[in-house]
């Protein structure tokens, strides 16, 4: 684990026994689950180390995530980032979400078994969970990793955070220019960028885009599910 109580000291996040624990419990326990269920091409711990528990946590020096309580993460898939997140801020709710069932029954059955008690799961497209009115703009912060581009991933996100909140996007070198061509869905649905975060850490592709809320997002957003691949804002 050297790797991450590295990246713990860079970042400055105080480091508790019980984290270190939890999360190689965590890792253990996905790649164990992996063997009957995909939940990851990862299959080397070191690997998984760097590409699932640090990068998860690279932005919990951002102002916009410690100033939140309630987080939701948008395709969470394997925990990934809210479970790392939730092992380092205990302090914050979270709420990952996720189109594929079996997946949050593997993220139950670990953050209950390890006693990560700030993380609940819900099930369901994120076009149609944002229309319930327990999650439309409820939480302080969305954080995300899902594969989507931009414009697609905003029209997701934007409608579970509350006007003043923020989302953190995980993006991929091409950051820039994904945001370039996601200005106007951004702007339709509420959102205002804010800045591209290069990571903190050498040796990590991901950047952080950080978009605010500015506004409530029309009510026809997000569109019927399927709808923001087909047919994307821009």
């Amino acid at each position: 684990m050297k790797a991450l109580t590295e990246a713990f000291e860079q970042l400055q996040i105080p480091w508790e026994q019980d984290m270190e624990e939890k999360f190689v419990g965590y890792m253990e326990g996905i790649l164990e689950w992996n063997e009957k269920i995909n939940l990851t091409a990862i299959k080397d711990r070191d690997e998984f180390i760097v590409k699932h528990l640090v990068d998860s946590i690279l932005c919990v020096g951002f102002p916009e995530y410690q100033n939140s309580e309630s987080v939701i993460d948008v395709g969470t898939g394997a925990g990934f980032p809210g479970v790392p997140l939730s092992i380092v801020s205990p302090d914050k709710e979270f709420l990952l979400a996720d189109s594929l069932n079996k997946r949050l029954k593997v993220i139950d059955d670990l953050t209950g078994k390890l006693g990560i008690y700030n993380v609940e799961t819900i099930h369901g497209r994120a076009e149609e969970l944002a229309r319930n009115k327990n999650y439309r703009a409820r939480f302080d912060l969305c954080v995300s990793r899902a594969v989507a581009n931009m414009a697609v991933l905003a029209e997701y996100c934007l409608p579970f955070i509350r006007k003043g909140g923020y989302l953190l996007a995980y993006k991929g070198p091409d950051a820039e220019e994904e945001l370039k061509n996601a200005e106007k869905a951004i702007k339709i649905l509420g959102g205002k960028i804010i800045r591209i975060e290069s990571t903190p850490l050498e040796g990590y592709e991901h950047n952080i885009v950080v978009i605010e809320k500015v506004k409530d997002t029309p009510a026809k957003y997000p569109r019927k599910a399927g709808t923001p691949v087909k047919e994307p804002i821009l």
